[in-house]
């Protein structure tokens, strides 16, 4: 069922979010100060395509207030445009029944584009990223 849910996903904004985090991620990689943000902006492109059954926790404390600095960073360069388009599209899912599913993970996924620094990915095979 997971496999249909994600197929589904790829239709109903998974490729249109993901192409965003990519496009994000080019500009992101064009300076050294750049490089951790293009780093998140891929992890996440690759997340909106498969999100079904990826548990999303908090990783650990061990950076300080660099994980702060960083989130209000993204915040303002990347979060916004990228929160809004999750809740456009959750919402315009939200409108019919078939569509709820996916515009809860729309809604999951717009706080993971506020703040996305110190999260953690888990997959259904064990693996993290």
């Amino acid at each position: 069922m997971r496999i249909l849910g994600n197929l589904i996903w790829l239709i109903f904004g998974g490729l249109v979010t993901a192409t965003e985090y990519f496009l994000a991620s080019i500009p992101l990689f064009a300076s050294i100060i750049g490089i951790p943000f293009g780093i998140q902006a891929v992890k996440l492109g690759l997340l909106q395509l498969w999100p079904f059954g990826v548990k999303i926790e908090d990783a650990e404390k061990g950076s300080g207030c660099l994980y702060t600095i960083l989130n209000i960073l993204w915040f303002f360069l990347a979060g916004i445009p990228i929160f809004l388009t999750h809740i456009l599209i959750g919402v315009l899912l939200a409108i019919t029944i078939i569509g709820w599913p996916f515009a809860k993970q729309h809604f999951k996924l717009s706080g993971l584009a506020l703040h996305p620094f110190g999260k953690k990915l888990i997959y259904p095979s064990g693996g993290y990223f």
